[in-house]
């Protein structure tokens, strides 16, 4: 295989002439016609026993050509691209054929390549970060939320229902004295304040003991969704069946032992503000990386082919297909029960899609430039970190991730790292942040107000000024061209120049003796 040229067609497109020896491409045809004989008939022989040359006298000179072709096209174009140095970015290669003989192979493929890069200065970047300071209330509400959690359902034997109850009834609705499709049930359990039902139902059972029967009187709301109700007024006949509410436990010592792994309160209390004060510290860190992405995106220069994009739309589907797939789902059952389409979902997943693609571009870009390199050590590190988080022996993980891709994220993670660690951060309390963006906010809806001001006195300069010319032209135009040797009166004009021509005129008639 030689490459014969490379030529530019437009933004990050090459051309690749690409020629295979003759002797090479009639090797290739030979293998198609032992691959393929089996299926040809050929009068005279036996299914699979007629030579070459029948077969390509009935068929056709190149009916083995694109098997041989495509035999011989993958490892050309690799070493093709290889040669050229030129890095694509899309499989999907325009492939021309040139010329096929015994002479030789040739043809042109149009491949999509890499954009050049021009990022702007990532060193000192400014970004706020909020640290919000662990509180006791804060540890109180965890605690909260894992009494909840243990909380168990008992029954009432002693008091009526209230507020927060979970309850069991029968009921059956009327309008007008009838009874009405969809207003029965039996067993239906409700959790009373949940506004599950439609308002005033719910409070009309607290106070009732389990066993009761009574009387409930609604109206339906006027924008009820079934309209032969709405605005109705109903009863139901209730029965109440149970009545139970959610017992909490005391948090103690004796809780903790049960809910956790520490045999005291105040050692509970201690583990939760330190998890606490960690994720505080990485929504801070998040904070302080979303604002130095949002520099680097707005300040990259290049010409991005849109395949580079939809590539990486195809990966987040992929991505997301695999994550349905541990939920038990596949991404067509998705679709239909959320009624979008596949075109749907690729656009739902764009703008997001495109933030990756700049953002990477971004970050290699950074990582040429600071010539960061990942080590060997490094890179067996994280096969390691990943075969302890997928609990599969690291030889497996090996064969699954490609480890230049590996290299690649930990080079440009690397290259975020030191951007977020040079940055110039300024810390905040949440209500200086709060007012801060309030500001910018104000200054945002100035700036727009002067620049619709501005465009509209442009808009009005540009009219006055054509009026004005118009305004000039017109006298001229109007203006009869004057007779020889015969002056006549001036016509009456309404401009400044009409009233001097008429004055002019005056002056320059003749006086009666």
């Amino acid at each position: 295989m030689s490459l014969k040229s490379v030529n530019k067609v437009e933004t990050n497109r090459y051309q690749l002439e690409v020629e295979i020896p003759g002797s090479v491409f009639e090797e290739a045809l030979e293998k198609a016609y032992r691959r393929n004989i089996s299926r040809f008939n050929v009068p005279g022989f036996r299914k699979g026993k007629a030579p070459r040359a029948f077969v390509e006298k009935i068929y056709g000179q190149d009916v083995f050509y694109e098997d041989a072709i495509n035999s011989l096209y993958p490892d050309a174009m690799e070493q093709a691209v290889e040669e050229s140095k030129l890095e694509i970015i899309q499989d999907h290669i325009d492939f021309e054929l040139v010329q096929a003989d015994k002479e030789a192979l040739i043809f042109k493929a149009t491949i999509t390549t890499k954009p050049e890069v021009e990022v702007g200065e990532y060193k000192g970047l400014k970004a706020d970060r909020v640290v919000v300071p662990v509180t006791e209330e804060m540890i109180d509400n965890e605690l909260k939320k894992l009494q909840e959690r243990n909380g168990r359902i008992v029954e009432v034997e002693d008091r009526a229902a209230a507020e927060g109850d979970n309850v069991v009834i029968d009921f059956e609705g009327f309008v007008d004295g009838e009874a009405f499709e969809g207003g029965k049930a039996e067993d239906q359990p409700l959790t009373l304040g949940s506004g599950q039902f439609i308002p005033g139902f719910e409070d009309q059972i607290i106070g009732h003991n389990a066993g009761d029967e009574f009387d409930v009187e609604v109206t339906f709301p006027e924008k009820y969704h079934a309209e032969n109700l709405a605005g109705k007024e109903a009863l139901f006949k209730v029965k109440l069946h149970e009545v139970k509410t959610r017992e909490l436990p005391e948090i103690d010592d004796e809780f903790v032992k049960d809910v956790s792994e520490f045999d005291t309160l105040d050692e509970l209390r201690a583990d939760i503000k330190e998890k606490l004060e960690s994720e505080a510290v990485r929504e801070g860190d998040n904070m302080v990386e979303d604002q130095v992405v949002n520099q680097l995106i707005d300040a990259l220069q290049a010409e991005i082919p849109n395949a580079m994009f939809e590539r990486r739309i195809d990966d987040n589907i992929r991505n997301f297909e695999a994550r349905l797939r541990g939920q038990g789902m596949d991404v067509n059952t998705y679709l239909q029960y959320t009624g979008m389409q596949i075109s749907a979902l690729r656009e739902s997943m764009r703008e997001q899609s495109e933030r990756q693609v700049k953002l990477r571009l971004c970050l290699e870009k950074i990582v040429e430039k600071e010539g960061i390199a990942v080590t060997d050590e490094r890179l067996e590190e994280e096969f390691q970190k990943m075969a302890e988080a997928y609990n599969m022996p690291i030889e497996r993980v090996k064969n699954l991730v490609d480890a230049n891709d590996l290299r690649g994220d930990i080079a440009v993670q690397q290259a975020l790292d030191l951007i977020k660690g040079q940055a110039v951060i300024t810390d905040l309390t949440p209500e200086d942040l709060k007012k801060k963006q309030e500001a910018e906010k104000a200054m945002e809806e100035v700036e727009e107000t002067q620049e619709v001001l501005a465009e509209s006195a442009e808009k009005l300069s540009e009219e006055t000024a054509s009026k004005e010319e118009a305004a000039e032209e017109k006298p001229a135009e109007e203006k009869p061209a004057p007779k020889k040797r015969t002056r006549k009166p001036a016509a009456k004009k309404t401009t400044a120049k009409a009233k001097e021509a008429k004055e002019e005129s005056k002056e320059e008639a003749p006086k009666a003796e």
